[in-house]
C-alpha cells in the first residue's frame, strides 16, 4: 500500500469507493491507519491537509482520514443527510493538485451521518462552515468528483503562487474565506 497521492488525471480517483462491510478486517484496519499517515506526510511536505479521501491513496472504500479535533481519526460510509438551502463560493485546495486552487460552490451547512472505527454511529448536525465544505469535498472523492466537476465562474482555477501573491483580490471572489488574509 502506497501514501503517495494520486494526482489529478489518475483514473482511480474517478472511481466511485464501495461500503466498508467489515470494520474489523486486519485490511481495514491497516488502510485506516494508513489514511493518518498520508496526511501527516502530506502536512509535513505542503503545510496543509485537515481529510483525505482513502480514493485519494488508492483505496476503494468509503473511509476519510481527519485531522480535526474533536472528530475520530477515521469516519466511515460518511453520508449527507441534510443540506442548508443557503449556498456559498469558496476557493477549494486539494492534495491531488497542491499546486493549483478552483472555486467551487458547495452547501453552506450539511448533516452528516457515519461510523467510526469501532462501529460506532455518528450524525453530525448543522456543521459551520469549516466542517461543511471539508466533508463535501472528501465525500465528492468517494463518489468519484473532483474540485473542477464543481468549479464555477470564470477564470475558476488558478495556481497557488498566483492566489498567494493576490489573497485580497481571490477573497473578494468568494463568499466564504477562511484563510487568513
Amino acid at each position: 500500500m502506497s501514501l503517495d497521492i494520486l494526482r489529478v488525471g489518475s483514473p482511480g480517483l474517478r472511481e466511485v469507493a464501495a461500503e466498508v462491510t467489515r470494520l474489523d478486517d486486519p485490511v481495514v484496519v491497516r488502510e485506516a491507519n494508513a489514511l493518518g499517515e498520508a496526511i501527516r506526510a502530506f502536512r509535513a511536505e505542503h503545510g496543509f491537509g485537515r481529510a483525505i479521501a482513502a480514493p485519494q491513496i488508492g483505496i476503494r472504500k468509503r473511509m476519510i482520514g481527519l485531522a480535526m479535533p474533536g472528530w475520530p481519526d477515521v469516519i466511515v460510509n460518511p453520508q449527507i443527510v441534510w443540506t442548508s438551502s443557503e449556498r456559498m463560493t469558496l476557493w477549494d485546495d486539494c492534495m491531488c493538485f497542491p499546486d493549483m486552487l478552483v472555486r467551487v460552490a458547495r452547501f453552506a451547512s450539511i448533516s452528516v451521518d457515519f461510523l467510526d472505527m469501532r462501529g460506532e454511529r455518528h450524525l453530525r448536525q448543522a456543521l459551520g462552515r469549516p466542517e461543511s465544505e471539508l466533508l463535501q469535498h472528501e465525500i465528492d472523492h468517494l463518489d468519484g468528483k473532483l474540485s473542477f466537476d464543481r468549479a464555477v465562474g470564470e477564470n475558476a482555477v488558478v495556481h497557488r503562487t498566483v492566489f498567494e501573491a493576490h489573497r485580497a483580490a481571490f477573497a473578494a471572489q468568494v463568499d466564504y474565506f477562511p484563510q487568513p488574509l
